[in-house]
Formats: C-alpha cells, sequence, structure tokens
C-alpha cells in the first residue's frame, strides 16, 4: 500500500515490521460539538483503517479525547477551552466532557466511522505526561517561568522538519507571559502552572507545582504508552502539521532518541462555498444533527468526503450533497434489486475487485475507486455478481450500500389485502390478483413478488 507521508513529501510503499500497523490518530477537544470539517479527517483515518483491514493487515487504532489542557490558542495564551465551555453552559468541566465526548462518538458512528481499539482521556493519563515532562527536564529540553514549564526548542535539531523552513518561518510569536520570558516564539508549554489565587476546575500536583499539562504533551504520551516508542502511522488534520504535531515530534524524539513515527498522514479543510476554512470560531459550523434537521444521512456527506482525495481542499455546498446524497441513494437501489447470486466464482466482480483495491492502495484514491463502483454497477459486473463487488468494495467504503431505506409500518388493511393477493397467486386467480396490486398501489404500497410471498413496501403520502 502506497501512503503520502508527509515527513518525507512522497509516497511511500507501506508495511507494518511487526505484522500490526499501530495507528495514532489527533482525536477530539470535547469542549463542543465537533463540526463536518472535523468529520472529513475522521472519515480518512477510518478509510485508511478499513483499507489497511482489506489488504490483510491487522491494524491498532488509538484515538485521544482531549478533555483538559488545550488553550484558546497554539501560542500558550488564553484559557483552556474546557472551562471556557463550562462557563458557556453553566456546568462543571468534567460535565461538559463527557457531555461532548458521547456526543462525539455517537456522530462518529453515524458518519460510518468504526470506533478504534483504545480511546484515551488525556485526564486518565497526567502521571503518564508528568513523567514524560521530567524525563525532558533531566535531558535538558526545559527551562520554567513564571506561568509554566516550556520546552525549550533550540535544543532540538531538526525541529523543522515536518512542516518545513518556510513554514515555521511564518510562525508569530504569541504574547509572552512577560517580555523576555518565553525565549524563542516556538518554544511551547509542557506544564501550566494554575494561576495565582485561582483554582481551576481541572488541576493536578506535580514537580513543579499544581497546575494542568500542556496540549501537546497528551499526545505524545498517550501515543507511546499505548503504541510504543515508534508509531508507525501518525495521522491529524493539514492544520496539525506546523505547531501540534511538530511539538509531539519534538517532545517524543528528544525524550526516547528513536522516531517517534514512521509515516505522518495529513487531511486537507473542508471549506464553506464562498467561506473560509470552517471553524468553530467563525460562528458557522455545521454538524451532524444539522444535516439530519435537513432530511440527509450523514452517510451521504461520507460520499462527498469520497468524491474528493483526502489531500485536496474539498469546498461544502449543498447542491454538492445533494448530488452525493442521490448517488449513494441510486447505489442502495441498485444493491436492493439484485438478484441472488449464482453460486459459481465470480470472476468479473473479482477482476472489477482487484481494480477497486488498487486504487484503494493508492494513497486512498477514493474518487477513483467510487468510479470503479460506477463502472462496476453500470454493466461492468453481471448482475448476479455485484451483490459480492458491493459487499467486498463496501468494507472499505463504509457506506452501508445495503442499509434497507426506512419505511412506515403497513397499515393493517393493506396487510390483509396482501394476504388475499398471496393466496389468490396460490390457487392460480391472477386476475384477482393483479386488481388486489392495483388497489394497494392506491393505498401507496408496492409489491415485490418472491418465491417467499409478497414483500412490500408502502409510502406514506406526502
Amino acid at each position: 500500500m502506497l501512503l503520502y507521508n508527509t515527513l518525507s513529501r512522497m509516497k511511500e510503499e507501506f508495511s507494518a515490521p511487526s505484522g500490526e500497523a499501530r495507528i495514532y490518530c489527533c482525536g477530539p477537544t470535547v469542549y463542543n460539538y465537533a463540526h463536518i470539517g472535523n468529520y472529513r479527517t475522521y472519515i480518512f483515518e477510518d478509510i485508511l483503517v478499513r483499507a489497511l483491514n482489506a489488504e490483510g493487515a491487522r491494524t491498532k487504532h488509538v484515538m485521544n479525547v482531549t478533555d483538559v489542557g488545550h488553550l484558546v490558542s497554539d501560542a500558550d495564551e488564553g484559557e483552556d477551552k474546557m472551562e471556557k465551555g463550562a462557563r458557556r453552559e453553566g456546568k462543571t468541566a468534567w460535565d461538559i466532557a463527557a457531555f461532548y465526548e458521547k456526543a462525539f462518538f455517537d456522530d462518529f458512528a453515524k458518519f460510518g466511522c468504526r470506533a478504534p481499539d483504545i480511546i484515551c482521556k488525556a485526564t486518565a493519563h497526567i502521571g503518564e505526561m508528568t513523567a514524560l515532562v521530567k524525563t525532558l527536564e533531566e535531558k535538558g529540553f526545559t527551562y520554567k517561568t513564571s506561568d509554566g514549564i516550556y520546552y525549550d526548542t533550540s535544543k532540538f535539531p531538526g525541529y523543522h522538519r515536518l512542516a518545513g523552513k518556510s513554514h515555521m518561518d511564518g510562525i508569530k510569536s504569541g504574547a509572552r507571559v512577560e517580555a523576555g520570558e518565553k525565549r524563542s516564539p516556538t518554544d511551547f508549554a509542557l506544564w501550566k502552572f494554575s494561576p495565582q489565587g485561582q483554582t481551576r476546575q481541572m488541576e493536578w500536583d506535580s514537580p513543579w507545582g499544581k497546575g494542568f499539562p500542556g496540549w501537546h504533551i497528551e499526545c505524545s504520551a498517550m501515543a507511546m504508552k499505548y503504541l510504543g516508542e515508534t508509531l508507525d502511522i501518525h495521522c491529524g488534520g493539514a492544520d496539525h502539521v506546523a505547531v501540534h504535531h511538530t511539538n509531539e515530534i519534538a517532545q517524543a524524539e528528544a525524550a526516547t532518541g528513536k522516531p517517534f513515527s514512521r509515516f505522518w498522514l495529513h487531511g486537507a479543510f473542508l471549506s464553506l462555498k464562498n467561506a473560509e476554512k470552517m471553524a468553530k470560531s467563525s460562528g458557522e459550523f455545521l454538524t451532524a444533527a444539522e444535516l439530519e434537521k435537513r432530511g440527509y444521512d450523514p452517510l451521504a456527506y461520507r460520499y462527498l468526503c469520497l468524491s474528493a482525495h483526502y489531500r485536496k481542499p474539498l469546498e461544502f455546498s449543498w447542491e454538492a450533497l445533494d448530488f452525493a446524497a442521490k448517488s449513494l441513494s441510486t447505489l442502495r437501489e441498485k444493491a436492493a434489486a439484485l438478484p441472488e447470486q449464482y453460486k459459481h466464482e465470480p470472476l468479473k466482480a473479482r477482476e472489477s475487485l482487484k481494480t477497486f483495491m488498487e486504487a484503494v492502495s493508492d494513497d486512498m484514491n477514493m474518487p477513483a475507486a467510487l468510479a470503479v463502483v460506477w463502472e462496476a454497477v453500470r454493466g461492468g459486473v453481471p448482475d448476479y455478481e455485484k451483490e459480492h463487488f458491493l459487499k467486498e468494495a463496501d468494507k472499505a467504503l463504509g457506506l452501508n450500500l445495503f442499509a434497507k431505506p426506512p419505511q412506515a409500518e403497513i397499515p393493517p388493511e393493506a396487510q390483509s389485502l396482501i394476504e388475499k393477493r398471496d393466496a389468490a397467486r396460490k390457487a392460480g386467480n391472477f386476475s384477482e390478483a393483479d386488481s388486489l396490486r392495483r388497489q394497494l398501489e392506491q393505498m401507496g404500497v408496492t409489491l415485490k413478488d418472491t418465491p417467499q410471498g409478497s414483500r412490500a413496501v408502502f409510502k406514506k403520502a406526502a
């Protein structure tokens, strides 16, 4: 399988030396609902795991939940997002975290994403984080200011290599605690002290005083706890490259002296049509609930995401979502109408599946993979082999192509007519059976005859 590695800036052939692909994905900060731009990243990560599984690889997928320590600014200034969320809603930070974590994973499933093997909360791993900071301190990579323990990026050669030096030159220095306390604009907090005279809802004792962890130290500590000192793949959004992931590398590699991750994969942004990059701070962000409120299956949005390569920007519009929803509906209708498979080797399906997986294995080229699906359903694969093809392809797509559409309950009077019609057909009275079919159609009931009897679908009038 070829994957584009942000670190090398090229496609590389991926293999898991241990026989198990160890994957870490940066998860949500649970202070608010996640928006559909966030889920574009999680969908590409889900496709990655599915693709590796389809290739026969075992995977160990770890995702964190940031429930403390993510400040409103990447420059280590401002308040913790959890504390801000608690004040916004008049609840405790712990209640906010629990509520939005559940909301996140509920929506995660709606978008067709399978649960990670391990979900780790930042608040449950404070010991691992303080131990990692202590190691960095002992190795001379830290310094202390009035508001926390900071990482000295000048001590780590190659700090810029993930994002590139030109990228890093554009990073502005955040507001300093006091003039001169932060030695370099790229230095970052490992441990923040609780403000004097204030009691935070989330704070812990540490060797340096009461406080809470920095955002970046969380991922390094938890990833290494569950996946070892060198991961196989680390994923996230493109916005994590220049700061968060760059800092993760600096922390982990300074502590262990080993490469932190062999591959780095990053998904491009989703933008609203005629708008800037989607973000919660913009005041207009779309959630799974909003899509459902407008009548869309969240998997239609997943289809839309698959229609563009994960490394290419994707512009969201309702027209584009309409097209994706119609495409998904058409695929499901074709799947529902398929005849029973013949009991022989599905040769054409196997050939098409090979072409499909070649696209998936080429850095998850899902637009090309979808093109193979459409070619197959339009005639590239015989009808009696299509079920096999679609079920195998859907293991990578995650579109639930064989989902039965929701239908209203058939009224008792219609059910009685269906039973009478079945009896008429069995008795060979086909004129009466046709008359009963027409009556049922006038009631909104469509019939499909099977060897087991009539299969009915009832559609209420609008």
